[in-house]
């Protein structure tokens, strides 16, 4: 058998000599190019007994459980209808792409992308489901098209190894063949070896009668011969991905993959001489983008590729192939550079909004080019269908985590509670799915703890507690230190000083006092000095409120400083613009010298003309102020549907919510007579006036019912 032969492939028994290589490293004639594929990858047609097809995807899932007709189902129906006593009776679907809750916009782009094999790139919040819509979409790729990739000696030249594909499956029997005839190969080779070793040292011993030079010479030949055969192991091809095994199309995630990962690497050989170096074929490894060959390339957070890495990755997805060489140019292994290696993947990219910022502009032209982007719904609208599928999706995570018990009907419901409250908005659920799912896993993990046959409504609850983050957790312990050191107070009236309301990281609220000082001006002018490591918005907010002080006082604030401090806001500083009612109250009690209501918090953004408007967080807010021992809460008027507190702060709190400046000024400062005539004033300045002096509150006197 030629070299070449040798290098390339070693016929099965019974089979004729494998089809030679062409210049792009495929061999002419090749099985996967032929018409008569083996059975297993013969496309087929779709039975009617089989799974739906590509087109069906995204149809609504069936229930097994009695579901109440549309009539019946009211706003206070948490399970949409369902007639369930455990999500034991909910059956799971099999597919991946049918377990998404909400995003039915993604999953329509996921499921046209699929057929038409096409780019797509996420962009959203974390927990949203990009990844869970990455792998679905590999499962709707079709599997006969799947090869695996062998890399092969080059006699010619050793460090450009040759590739070869073939359908999937086979190339398992080309590295058994070659192993096999290697074999057989050694097997002659030490026969003939052992043969040469007794007729020297028969000769030797007996002709010469020398013991000495026959084991000499024995030596020799036994070391002339292995090294003869040092290059049998470059004769056997290296299986570079290998799909055999893989039931569906490949999914390849290469989040915070390094370079070598991601685009495939050749290692290192200490030994490059002496006949000890390891054939360069055998050293070469596959990236990613390899494996993912005929499959789905998952990158989360995309922008934190280098931006070599991005424009590798560029190649890959133009070409449809990538040589692999070595990533360090220290190694030995940036001496080799295979023939390209087919690359024929679907690429899914994610991030959060500053991934497009930092991400190679080409890159991204590419996606858009080949393919879709979409953005990825942080809340979608409730309603009974919604509910049902919310059920669902608890059924999913007990199914998948395999070691929980099932959620009665009451412990669903104060999840789908929870997931109205998440949203923050009214008649919303939120679609952060990955945290919900970690309040079904602790709430089934504290049932499994104590041996319960169910989780049940008091095993959520307690899961809330457990399960609070480590914003939440900061925002309690700082609210009992400043109790412990009177920072806190709820009770009283003091000039320029409010209790303001802020969130930490996105779930948990605490409360900010503010205090405002007037002091004379040293300078040239007045000017307002706030402190409290204010970042930029937060800044212009102050800006914005020091307009409106300008504009209604009567006093000559020219020669006057305004201070205005955010007490221990600490490194993490204060930022946005929610503070603004609070600063403008803390800075008007000041300047009249008049008391605030030190038992009120207040939360709302303020417009130059004195108009209360919407902000962020209310509800986490709320129960801060709660938790801080304060009566009152002072929200803008447009977040009253978004509150969502829990049932134990309701008893606990007013909620006022408010529309203008001089509706909070009416509620906060003390006195009656100064407090009139500073409201009147500045309501006629502004030209806002209340239709009624009276403060408006939700009916049934303290709060309005959670939508």
């Amino acid at each position: 058998m030629s070299n070449e032969t040798e290098d390339t492939d070693v016929p099965d028994e019974g089979e004729e000599e494998p089809f030679p290589l062409n210049g792009s490293g495929t061999r002419e004639g090749d099985p996967d190019e032929q018409p008569d594929r083996p059975a297993e990858q013969q496309p087929r047609e779709a039975d009617e007994d089989e799974a739906p097809s590509i087109d069906d995807l995204g149809s609504e899932v069936e229930f097994d459980a009695e579901i109440a007709d549309d009539e019946e189902i009211g706003k206070d129906d948490l399970l949409g209808g369902l007639r369930i006593d455990s999500t034991a009776e909910i059956e799971v679907p099999d597919r991946l792409v049918d377990q998404v809750i909400g995003q039915e916009h993604a999953r329509d782009v996921v499921m046209k992308a699929a057929k038409q094999r096409r780019h797509v790139m996420m962009i959203g919040s974390p927990g949203t489901g990009k990844s869970m819509l990455a792998k679905a979409m590999a499962e709707l790729l079709p599997k006969e098209e799947l090869q695996d990739v062998l890399v092969y000696h080059n006699p010619d030249d050793g460090n450009e190894p040759k590739v070869r594909t073939v359908p999937a499956g086979k190339g398992e029997q080309i590295i058994d063949a070659h192993k096999e005839e290697a074999q057989k190969r050694d097997q002659l080779r030490s026969l003939l070896m052992w043969i040469v070793i007794a007729v020297v040292a028969g000769y030797a011993i007996l002709a010469m009668g020398n013991p000495i030079l026959a084991v000499i010479g024995a030596v020799l030949i036994y070391i002339g011969f292995k090294y003869a055969s040092r290059g049998s192991d470059a004769m056997i091809p290296n299986l570079l991905v290998n799909n055999a095994d893989t039931k569906t199309a490949p999914f390849e995630d290469a989040t915070g993959a390094h370079a070598g990962a991601l685009l495939g690497d050749v290692r290192h050989d200490p030994f490059q001489s002496g006949g000890m170096e390891t054939p360069s074929h055998d050293r070469v490894e596959a990236g990613a983008i390899h494996k993912a060959n005929k499959g789905v390339l998952f990158i989360d957070e995309i922008n934190t590729l280098d931006v070599r890495s991005q424009q590798h990755l560029m190649t890959a997805i133009q070409e449809g192939a990538f040589g692999i060489t070595g990533q360090s140019e220290r190694s030995s292994g940036a001496m080799v550079q295979t023939e390209p290696v087919p690359t024929d993947f679907v690429m899914v990219a994610a991030g959060n909004m500053d991934a497009m910022e930092n991400m190679h502009p080409a890159l991204r032209n590419r996606i858009r080019g080949y393919g879709y982007e979409v953005y990825m719904d942080d809340t979608i609208r409730d309603s009974p269908e919604m509910r049902r599928k919310y059920a669902r999706f608890v059924a999913q995570e007990v199914e998948n985590d395999g070691r929980l018990p099932h959620f009665t009907d009451d412990a669903v419901e104060e999840v789908i509670l929870e997931a109205r409250r998440r949203a923050g908005r009214k008649d919303h659920l939120t679609l952060e799915l990955r945290s919900l799912g970690g309040l079904v896993r602790v709430a089934g993990d504290i049932a499994r703890g104590e041996n319960a046959e169910s989780t049940t409504r008091e095993h959520v609850l307690e899961a809330k507690g457990r399960s609070r983050s480590i914003e939440q957790q900061l925002a309690d312990d700082y609210i009992e230190r400043r109790k412990d050191y009177e920072l806190q107070v709820s009770e009283g009236h003091q000039v320029g000083r409010v209790n303001g309301l802020a969130v930490m990281g996105q779930d948990s609220g605490i409360m900010l006092p503010v205090m405002a000082e007037i002091t004379p001006s040293q300078g040239m002018g007045g000017q307002v000095i706030a402190t409290g490591q204010l970042k930029e918005m937060a800044e212009e907010s102050v800006q914005n409120v020091s307009a409106i002080i300008k504009k209604y006082t009567d006093e000559q604030i020219s020669d006057k400083d305004i201070h205005i401090q955010f007490i221990q806001t600490g490194q993490q500083g204060v930022d946005g613009d929610s503070a603004s009612i609070t600063v403008a109250t803390a800075v008007i009690s000041a300047l009249e010298d008049i008391g605030v209501d030190q038992s009120l918090a207040m939360t709302g953004s303020l417009s130059v003309r004195g108009d209360v408007l919407p902000v962020g967080g209310v509800t986490h807010k709320i129960e801060a102020a709660a938790k801080a021992g304060c009566d009152r809460v002072i929200i803008p008027k447009a977040n009253e549907q978004d509150v969502m507190i829990e049932d134990e702060y309701k008893e606990m709190i007013e909620i006022i919510p408010v529309s203008h400046i001089s509706e909070v000024l009416e509620v906060a400062l003390e006195g009656e007579g100064e407090k009139d005539s500073l409201v009147s004033r500045l309501k006629s300045i502004t030209g806002s006036a209340l239709e009624s002096s009276d403060v408006t509150t939700p009916a049934g006197g303290s709060e309005p019912t959670p939508q």
